[in-house]
Order: structure tokens, then C-alpha cells, then sequence
């Protein structure tokens, strides 16, 4: 090889050089961040196409217990409601043997027009046994109550006869259409 085909090929092969270093320094960058913003956005998208999938695949499931909490409120009629809650605190209270001193309602608007809550405060009295019966038949109905606060107190010296203040909301769905 001649001397100024070496130089030539010296000048060229350091261009080439040149340029890969540049290329290296000033695409690579910007492309490897592409690619790794590109590969969490994919990441991201297959983790939402799972969730997607799982919700598809229960939606059956989902739509049926969607359908028991709205056929467990409340009627969207105040009268109606209150009378279900009514009546649903007799039955509790006959089977557990207690009784009911005072009942106090209220009525309170959701943080969402879609719902509200009619708030109770109920006095009850009688033993331990049937106070425990109560609470749980109040827990396990279907009824969309949830209680609040429970307060117990003696109302005699030996403790047999023992008082019960119970704080419950129970759910009422404004959306749904008067129901019974």
C-alpha cells in the first residue's frame, strides 16, 4: 500500500471513527431513553390488558353482586325506607329476645347524589345473650346497614339487665327506582 493510499485510508477509517463516537454521544441517548419510555408504556398497557381481562372474565360475578347491594338498600322512598328499617329492627329484636327503648332517625345526604343514608340511633335493653343476638342479626342481614358505634352499660346492680346504644346508617340508592 502506498503512503497516500494509507493516509486516505488513515483520514477515513478516523472520520468513521469520528462519526460512531458522535453517533454514540449524541443518537444513542435519546434513542435508548425512547426505548425505555417505550417499554414501560408496553409494560404498563399488557398489565392494563390483564386487569381488562380479569374484569371481563368476572364480570358475571360482579354484575350479580352489584345486583344484591342494590336489592339489599333501602326503598328511595323515605317512608318506605324507614318502615323497612322498622321492621327489620322488630324482627331483630323479637328473635333476640330484647327490647327496643328508643328509636331516633335521620336522614343525611351522600357525598354523591347517587346514595344517602338514613342514620339511626337505637336504645335497647335486656341480657348479654340476647344483646349478642341482636348485634349479630344486625351485622349478618342482607339489609345495607352498617353500624357505627355500639355503646353498653348496666341498668342494674347484678348486671343482668344490660343497656345497648347502637349507631347504624343503612344505604339508600337514589339513582335506583322505588322499590316494594
Amino acid at each position: 500500500m502506498q503512503i497516500k493510499d494509507r493516509q486516505k485510508f488513515l483520514t477515513i477509517l478516523t472520520l468513521v471513527v469520528v462519526g460512531l463516537l458522535a453517533a454514540d454521544r449524541l443518537i444513542r441517548p435519546p434513542l435508548a431513553s425512547f426505548w425505555n419510555k417505550r417499554s414501560a408504556q408496553i409494560t404498563s398497557l399488557q398489565n392494563q390488558v390483564k386487569e381488562g381481562d380479569a374484569l371481563r372474565r368476572g364480570k358475571d360475578s360482579l354484575r350479580r353482586r352489584w345486583t344484591e347491594i342494590q336489592a339489599a338498600t333501602l326503598a328511595n322512598d323515605p317512608t318506605a325506607a324507614e318502615q323497612q328499617l322498622f321492621i327489620g329492627l322488630n324482627r331483630w329484636s323479637q328473635a333476640s329476645n330484647i327490647n327496643l327503648d328508643n328509636l331516633a332517625q335521620q336522614w343525611k345526604s351522600g357525598a354523591s347524589p347517587a346514595y344517602k343514608t338514613l342514620d339511626c340511633r337505637v336504645d335497647a335493653s335486656g341480657s348479654l345473650e340476647g344483646l349478642s343476638q341482636f348485634i349479630y342479626a344486625l351485622e349478618t342481614d342482607p339489609m345495607a346497614i352498617k353500624v357505627q358505634s355500639i355503646e353498653m352499660t348496666s341498668k342494674n346492680a347484678d348486671g343482668s339487665v344490660i343497656g345497648l346504644g347502637v349507631q347504624l346508617s343503612a344505604l339508600v340508592l337514589t339513582g335506583l327506582e322505588a322499590k316494594k
